[in-house]
């Protein structure tokens, strides 16, 4: 992964969120969301694409707090809950996030604001973009219901003709 900012290119890994914010850069980048150890469990295949384009902006609230506004944009192959197959879902987020120097203006911001980031160290990109990436992943992926049938069970998978089933209801 590369970052980039002010036309510099710079290895990605972690930065100083503070600093950041201050100086209104930007930070830019793409991410394969196979390398990301949590998020690629959610993935349908390996085998196909799963790029993001990442934007990690610093500046302020209209108070004045040092914030980041993150933006994660692309498709993911996630697996379909109703046939079970592959399912492209979009991903267009959009994050504010005010930074907090340590653990008591964290909980301070916490209790008034959506979402707070604990930044008394430098950041580390790739978590940042992963943990809004798993919260804006839907729970429970689906194509629209014209795109997919669900996947029909006879129960009989696997099975010789005319061997009973293991498990036969008894009649009531």
């Amino acid at each position: 992964m590369v970052m980039r900012t002010a036309g510099r290119r710079m290895e990605a890994g972690r930065f100083d969120a503070f600093r950041l914010a201050e100086r209104g850069e930007i930070l830019t980048g793409e991410l394969d969301v196979a390398a990301l150890a949590r998020a690629a469990d959610r993935l349908a295949s390996a085998e196909r694409p799963a790029t993001l384009a990442w934007t990690i902006e610093g500046g302020q609230d209209g108070l004045g707090r040092p914030m980041l506004t993150l933006t994660v944009r692309g498709s993911l192959p996630l697996v379909c809950q109703r046939c079970l197959q592959p399912c492209d879902v979009a991903v267009d987020q959009r994050s504010e996030l005010l930074i907090a120097h340590d653990e008591v203006e964290l909980k301070r911001l916490d209790a008034d604001e959506r979402e707070v980031v604990l930044a008394s160290s430098p950041l580390d990109v790739r978590t940042l973009i992963e943990d809004e990436l798993l919260l804006s992943l839907p729970y429970a992926p689906m194509h629209s219901a014209a795109e997919c049938a669900p996947a029909a069970s006879t129960g009989r998978e696997g099975m010789q003709p005319g061997q009973a089933l293991p498990f036969k209801r008894s009649p009531r």
